[in-house]
């Protein structure tokens, strides 16, 4: 009977019971269907739409070799890494208080009395004292109402909640490393465009004035022509300039200085993945942001806990083994073994409200955390939602301006002939030539902005999805 009650009595000071509430995930609402249209089944699985190396779709090797410069060298990549180990350190701290607290001590001092006192030591007393002491020693604060244990479970969410914002930082810069990189290379399409552009000006300018000179043409129509030549240089100009601030950009996230970027693909070149035909609710579960953010509710949770076994009492066990001499020689004998163990149990009476203030502010904390994971999902579904209309409208409208670049280049061509043959202005042909040319501007534009709309879907998604990659028209 009294060895069963003893094992009851070490179950119950090892086990305990842990205060507070236990975590359970909370309920969310989710839409019944995506707006574009795109299926929302429950039974596939996220892991089976997982594509960590998203970027691979893209199909151009330069662009793979940035991202991983990236994921090497960013420097806020490196601070989130550093976090982790901050965060993993206090896990360690936190969690050794669980466990028994072992220390060790070797001391020795010598002192000299003074026999100058008011009370004079007697001759036969040594004026020098020694003393000698070896010890091990023991404490342990036994977790019986789980506030070590509630302070272990926020720890570990909070180094979990470290490494999911890393995760999301990495996620992050890869899709800002992949659009910048598109964006470069849209501008550099425009660049070529605009140098294109130009130098068919700068000879239909030497044509004019050779024609002027014979008197084909009147002035105006050269000074029309000349207008027209520096809009183009006008352009080119700033092309040079956007795409040397966008080099430099990309080179930051890349971890270098200022200088120039490798090119791969042009953008009609680069592959373009499929958006998928059916995406369930549950895919979001992979989401940096909601799995960070879940992981600051479970530590806000455990440490309503924490601040409610304050209320109850601390049980801490001391013990101590070793040895005391006034001699060196004599320190390890028996006669200067000592020993000495005991228990402390503290707790509050009346501390005017400070506990309860204290499990107030963690239960404030919690609901934040609670409202802010809410939060986290609806802005996912709201995210991805709108990445999935725009890359539909995004592949639409670039249908679009293809169609229109090739409807002006007929116009065009024939506006030149109506002027070659003398019947229409010369006014007409440069109309032509003027939206001709802004239309390939905006359709380079529009192919860059398909392809970020597709890497704007694999960010808010929380990687990427497996399918075939086709290139853009």
């Amino acid at each position: 009977m009294k060895r069963n009650a003893l094992s009851a009595l070490v179950a119950l000071l090892l086990a305990g019971c842990a205060v507070g509430p236990d975590y359970e995930r909370p309920s969310v609402s989710t839409p019944e269907a995506w707006r574009s249209g795109t299926a929302l089944p429950a039974s596939e699985k996220p892991e089976e739409l997982a594509n960590l190396a998203w970027w691979k779709q893209l199909e151009d090797p330069v662009l793979d070799a940035l991202i991983g410069e990236a994921l090497v060298n960013n420097r806020d990549l490196k601070i989130a890494a550093a976090r982790i180990d901050e965060a993993a350190g206090v896990l360690g701290t936190t969690r050794a208080q669980l466990f028994p607290q072992f220390g060790a001590s070797l001391g020795g001092s010598k002192a000299q009395a003074s026999n100058a006192g008011v009370t004079p030591l007697p001759v036969t007393v040594d004026r020098v004292n020694s003393q000698y002491s070896a010890a091990l020693n023991v404490g342990w604060e036994i977790d019986l109402f789980g506030r070590l244990r509630r302070a272990t479970e926020a720890s570990r969410a909070d180094l979990l909640s470290s490494e999911e914002s890393r995760r999301g930082l990495a996620l992050s810069l890869a899709a800002t490393v992949a659009n910048s990189y598109i964006s470069l290379r849209d501008l550099d399409g425009e660049l070529d465009i605009a140098r294109q552009t130009l130098k068919t000006r700068q000879e239909s300018l030497r044509i004019f004035d050779l024609r002027y000179k014979g008197g084909v043409v009147s002035e105006m129509e050269v000074a029309q022509v000349r207008s027209e030549m520096e809009a183009a240089r006008i352009a080119v100009t700033n092309l040079e300039l956007a795409v040397t601030q966008q080099e430099n950009a990309l080179s930051a996230l890349l971890g270098r200085l200022p200088g120039p970027i490798t090119r791969g693909k042009t953008l009609a070149e680069m592959g373009s993945p499929l958006p998928p035909v059916s995406l369930p609710a549950s895919v979001l579960e992979r989401r940096p942001d909601i799995r960070q953010a879940e992981q600051n509710l479970i530590a806000n949770n455990a440490r309503i806990g924490v601040a409610k076994a304050a209320y109850f009492p601390t049980i801490s066990l001391t013990g101590l083994l070793g040895s005391s001499s006034v001699a060196f020689s004599n320190l390890f004998t028996g006669p200067a073994k000592v020993w000495s163990y005991g228990a402390d149990l503290t707790m509050p009476i009346f501390n005017a409200g400070a506990i309860a203030g204290q499990v107030q502010s963690a239960e404030a904390r919690q609901v934040q955390a609670l409202e802010q994971y809410r939060k986290s999902v609806e802005n996912a579904f709201r995210e991805v939602d709108d990445a999935l209309i725009g890359g539909s409208k995004s592949r639409e409208a670039l249908d679009s301006r293809i169609r229109q670049v090739d409807a002006l280049k007929i116009y065009a061509r024939n506006a030149k002939l109506r002027y070659e043959g003398g019947y229409s202005s010369f006014l007409e042909v440069l109309d032509a030539e003027r939206s001709l040319f802004q239309a390939q501007i905006y359709e380079s534009q529009a192919r860059g902005q398909a392809l970020i709309a597709a890497t704007t879907l694999y960010k808010v998604l929380g990687g990427g999805w497996q399918a075939a990659s086709e290139p853009l028209k």
